[in-house]
């Protein structure tokens, strides 16, 4: 490498370093910002600082100084857009309302039109719902439909491929009708009977598959806890649950629960109004929400109830599990979820995670994208693909 060549690179060293540590004369990079890497420190240290502003010319020590004000922190949401990436900016929307307490700001109409929507995002301003004004109202659901479409975009296609097929599979019939022969299968089932000299196959069992859409109907429950740190669970559940009630071979109710219980089902044509028919926050009564699912199971051999919590039990511990042995026992497949997120598993009570798995149903934490194998798992009633 030449001299200048090496210079280069141990300016452009300098210069991360120095958007890393903030300035300051501790720092030891002695690098001085301009332009466009002046504002971006500027912007960081309105979240990440520790006092009353940016260090304007790079220089100085890094201080927070968004405070409380609407138009700073609405410049500010502005600022991060223009000078950092979309998942940046969404990470940095998150640590602001979590530092600084921004949280009633989004109550402004003003302030959501200058926010990077997101899955989080969402979460808050569920949690906002009661306290939010008629004249932000219509603003945040406008943002939360936004997320929810993108969502939908990401997940429905391929959801509704992966049911279709389990479905197609869990209805398949050993004497079908010549249109319903999986000719696949079949030929799979009979190549011991392959004739060399006719180079042909007899097939001496039939496979075939029901109609789906016509012939065979399952019923989901999805039994969503709607406490504070299941918000992005209770988001992606209410999109799933949209995508499933879509499908007209599954019978899909959503049921969301805190000490109360809630159901949303007839409002599954909208996820939106599902959304904002939560109240995130309170109590957990777990028991009280599956009595309520169980009651309305018609038909157990063909039904899957997914329960989404992370398992604080307000309510009957004891008679929670045995509702849950009850449903198994009439061939209720069911699925525990500690949380529907990309976010991992949650801070949960692992002794009633424990108790579920002795009855056969595991808890694990789901990402979006592994929802759909879980629940053709569940329909097919083979094991669970539990990362």
């Amino acid at each position: 490498m030449t001299e200048s060549g090496m210079g280069t690179a141990g300016g452009e060293r300098l210069r991360r370093w120095r958007m890393v540590l903030g300035g300051g004369d501790a720092d030891g990079t002695g690098r001085v910002l301009g332009g466009r890497d002046a504002a971006m420190d500027g912007a960081l240290a309105a979240l990440y600082g520790g006092g009353g502003g940016g260090d304007g010319k790079g220089q100085g020590e890094r201080s927070a100084g968004l405070g409380g004000a609407a138009p700073k922190v609405a410049r500010w949401l502005g600022d991060i857009r223009t000078y950092f990436p979309t998942p940046v900016v969404q990470v940095m929307q998150r640590d602001a309302i979590d530092r600084l307490g921004l949280s009633t700001l989004l109550l402004e109409p003003e302030m959501l039109e200058a926010v990077e929507p997101d899955v989080h995002l969402v979460g808050t301003l569920l949690s906002l719902n009661k306290a939010m004004p008629d004249t932000t109202r219509e603003t945040a659901r406008a943002v939360v439909r936004k997320v929810v479409e993108q969502l939908e975009k990401r997940l429905a296609a391929r959801t509704r491929a992966t049911l279709t097929g389990a479905l197609d599979r869990s209805a398949r019939i050993n004497r079908p009708r010549h249109r319903d022969i999986d000719w696949d299968r079949t030929i799979r089932a009979n190549l011991k009977n392959y004739l060399p000299e006719y180079r042909t196959v007899v097939p001496e069992r039939l496979v075939g598959h029901g109609r789906a859409a016509q012939s065979v109907k399952k019923e989901v429950v999805l039994c969503i806890d709607q406490s504070g740190s299941m918000a992005a669970s209770v988001v992606y559940a209410s999109v799933f649950g949209a995508v499933l009630a879509s499908m007209r071979s599954i019978a899909t109710r959503l049921v969301v629960f805190d000490t109360a219980v809630v159901d949303l089902t007839d409002q599954l044509d909208d996820p939106v109004d599902v959304l904002f028919g939560t109240q995130l926050g309170g109590g957990t009564d777990i028991n009280r929400a599956l009595a309520y699912c169980q009651s309305r199971i018609t038909r157990p051999a063909d039904t899957v109830v997914v329960l989404i919590s992370d398992l604080y039990e307000g309510g009957i511990r004891d008679e929670m599990l045995k509702r849950v042995a009850a449903m198994k026992a009439a061939g209720v497949e069911f699925v525990a979820l500690l949380a529907l997120s990309d976010e991992g598993a949650p801070a949960y009570d692992r002794e009633h995670a424990a108790a579920l798995a002795a009855l056969g149903a595991p808890a694990f934490a789901c990402t979006p994208d592994l929802f759909p194998e879980v629940m053709a798992a569940a329909l097919e009633k083979r094991p669970l693909p539990v990362p």
